[in-house]
């Protein structure tokens, strides 16, 4: 894999993540507001962070590309078992 390929695939799991985290504060905001706008909105970008994370990670080597007990808290943090996993199979 080129190292524009990997930057671009890095880069998409990162912002894969970041749509996920901003899904779930708005799951929190709609929650809290009973604004049902927000609840979708919510459910909208957590659904489209979860697709990028995928495709990001379909062609990823965790041995390679992981970035090992960091990507493991991170994913502990976040609620992501996917990162949590990664991270734990880049330390091997």
């Amino acid at each position: 894999m080129s190292s524009n390929d990997q930057q671009q695939q890095q880069s998409s799991l990162i912002g894969g993540h970041a749509q996920y985290v901003k899904g779930a504060a708005e799951s929190v905001v709609g929650s809290v507001t009973g604004a049902t706008s927000w609840q979708q909105s919510a459910e909208t970008d957590k659904a489209a962070g979860i697709d990028s994370m995928k495709q990001a990670s379909a062609n990823r080597d965790p041995q390679k590309d992981g970035y090992g007990s960091v990507e493991q808290m991170a994913g502990k943090v976040a609620g992501c078992e996917g990162m949590e996993r990664e991270g734990e199979e880049s330390k091997k």
